[in-house]
């Protein structure tokens, strides 16, 4: 596997900027540090307008499923995280953030999710030790997201994940295959911490980068 680059772009050329949205949970800071390291110009941010002209936006989370929802909701990042997604932005949810991308999830389910991807968040398999809180290897489909990360190894810390076989774009072996990773039009989104998963954590956060910095926004069907 390649090793990722943390120098930034190359002198001269821009650096993209990436919105890392801003409603009080525990890993933000680490998420912008880590896209900062692979070149982005990220901030920490609740701001609509800065939301709206940034290259990309980040959703990152920790914690309980329902305690981040009704974070998002009071700060009012929760519609203007949908919003991001209608608009085309590139934007990746991170670990309970990707979860919150779904309808619901069996941890909170009184609580809905953003509902920008379908599909509901179920708890692992009574077989398997829960959480999953180690390093695990990636089985990954060809994916620009997912450059140079086949049989990477990334840091999971989870009790749940996607039940759905739609948009997967990566799985892990956890007892049988879990959704480690998935992907629709200008949305994206990795069960794992891509900020704690050393060089293969910043090999995709640098091809996220690498998105902003090429796609242009489009309005998402």
């Amino acid at each position: 596997m390649a090793a990722a680059s943390s120098t930034g772009p190359a002198q001269g050329s821009v650096r993209p900027t990436v919105a890392v949205l801003d409603y009080g949970i525990g890993n933000l800071r680490s998420a912008q540090k880590a896209l900062q390291r692979v070149g982005a110009d990220a901030s920490l941010t609740a701001d609509p307008d800065v939301i709206e002209r940034a290259d990309g936006v980040v959703l990152p989370g920790v914690g309980n499923f329902g305690a981040c929802m009704n974070a998002l909701v009071d700060t009012g990042l929760a519609d203007q995280a949908r919003k991001v997604a209608e608009r085309g932005q590139p934007f990746m949810g991170i670990c309970v953030g990707m979860q919150m991308l779904y309808d619901g999830s069996d941890e909170s389910p009184d609580v809905p999710g953003l509902g920008i991807l379908p599909g509901r968040i179920t708890w692992l398999p009574d077989t398997v030790k829960r959480p999953q809180m180690q390093w695990n290897k990636l089985d990954c489909v060809d994916h620009p997201l997912l450059e140079g990360l086949q049989d990477a190894w990334v840091y999971f810390v989870h009790s749940l994940a996607p039940a759905t076989d739609r948009h997967v774009i990566a799985t892990t072996d956890y007892g049988g295959p879990v959704v480690a990773a998935v992907a629709d039009d200008n949305v994206y989104a990795t069960q794992f911490h891509p900020e704690k998963s050393a060089a293969g954590g910043l090999r995709l956060l640098s091809n996220f980068v690498g998105l902003c910095n090429t796609r242009p926004p489009k309005q998402r069907s």
